[in-house]
């Protein structure tokens, strides 16, 4: 199992369209087989700060997916959103493991 965290650097003047391109993903994510933990956007503290994570069986499985995304419509629907409003200033993306007891 992995989790990719994603954080992001916002437009804070674009939250509601960032808002909008959030809610474009989760069940994009859940068709390719992720399960999504949602999105955290800003409420106190950086205003420009948002994070997602999202889990897949493997790192393969995650791979399959992004593979995936770039030939999917829904996704280069969300992918053009981000663009033409710019809402996204930048993104990183690091991969975790889970520990449980």
């Amino acid at each position: 199992m992995v989790t990719c965290y994603l954080k992001y650097v916002i437009d804070p003047y674009k939250a509601a369209e960032f808002e909008r391109y959030s809610k474009m993903w989760i069940p994009l994510v859940q068709r390719f087989g992720g399960q999504h933990h949602g999105y955290f956007l800003p409420s106190e503290g950086a205003n420009n700060i948002a994070i997602a994570l999202f889990t897949f069986e493997s790192l393969a499985a995650y791979e399959k997916y992004r593979e995936a995304s770039f030939q999917d419509s829904d996704c280069q629907a969300a992918f053009k959103y981000a663009e033409e409003t710019r809402c996204v200033l930048s993104c990183e993306r690091s991969f975790m493991r889970p520990v449980f007891e």
